[in-house]
């Protein structure tokens, strides 16, 4: 499967386009099209450092009961209470479990794009060796 989105970290005619009139518009803007173009399939690692050191922060505070930042209290029952920490906990497990999937989806997709990149060139480059070939010196056929 290969990815379809007008706006994505390549050199497409969408993205030259938004890079140019950024330019035009104001140079800085221009300037950031062609950083996302080079290098914006670094950001989803990014991202997914970001997310996973996040998580890994809140979780602490959330072991040590040191802040609630979602204003999460002790309804006075124990057995609600108990409940509902272990259900937080598997669904920030399976939540853990989804992100690695997509993670992991998105590394294949990158792949396959990489692949088909590769077997396009080498079309190109078969195809260019056969009509060299098939000139003499002056251009003309052999």
């Amino acid at each position: 499967m290969t990815s379809q989105a007008l706006i994505r970290p390549a050199w497409t005619p969408a993205t030259i386009a938004l890079m140019v009139v950024g330019f035009m518009i104001y140079w800085p803007l221009g300037l950031a099209m062609l950083a996302y173009i080079l290098w914006g399939d670094r950001l989803e690692s990014f991202r997914r450092d970001v997310n996973r050191s996040t998580d890994r922060f809140f979780g602490g505070l959330k072991r040590t009961g040191a802040v609630n930042p979602f204003g999460e209290t002790r309804t006075g029952n124990v057995a609600f209470d108990e409940w509902r920490e272990k259900e937080l906990s598997r669904l920030d497990q399976e939540r853990r479990r989804l992100n690695e999937a997509a993670a992991e989806f998105e590394s294949y997709a990158r792949e396959l794009r990489r692949a088909k990149d590769q077997q396009e060139f080498d079309r190109f480059m078969a195809d260019r060796q056969n009509q060299t070939s098939g000139q003499t010196i002056d251009g003309q056929p052999a």
